[in-house]
């Protein structure tokens, strides 16, 4: 069976995540990428190879080396997934902040009301 990738497999490592914070302004040398992880060069080539499986990158080759072009277009999946979300979590938010602003309203009324009749008592 085919695995089939996206590009939520692709974010949701560590290393292709800083892989793709390399390559994202700028093209880069498969060796220079290799270079800054604790790791042997076919674990990183097996990272390169899903994030342009999941098409956030491109390898082109530039004579003897091979270079990282990101690809970053498919990024925008994630950003509309995850604002559906931001979009119910801030209405909560926003529900939870107006109830405690009425709630802490309700209870300085409360409180001034008790120093009131306190104060009445005493006049007595």
């Amino acid at each position: 069976m085919e695995a089939r990738r996206d590009v939520f497999q692709a974010i949701a490592d560590p290393t292709r995540r800083a892989i793709i914070d390399m390559i994202a302004t700028k093209p880069v040398n498969v060796n220079t990428i290799a270079e800054n992880f604790d790791m042997s060069r076919q674990a990183i080539s097996l990272h390169l190879k899903i994030l342009a499986e999941c098409d956030l990158l491109n390898i082109k080759q530039q004579g003897r080396e091979r270079f990282c072009e990101a690809k970053l277009e498919k990024l925008n999946e994630v950003h509309e997934w995850i604002q559906q979300y931001h979009k119910l979590w801030t209405g909560r938010f926003n529900s939870l902040r107006k109830f405690l602003e009425k709630e802490e309203l309700q209870l300085t009324k409360n409180s001034k009301g008790v120093k009131s009749n306190k104060r009445k008592n005493l006049n007595k």
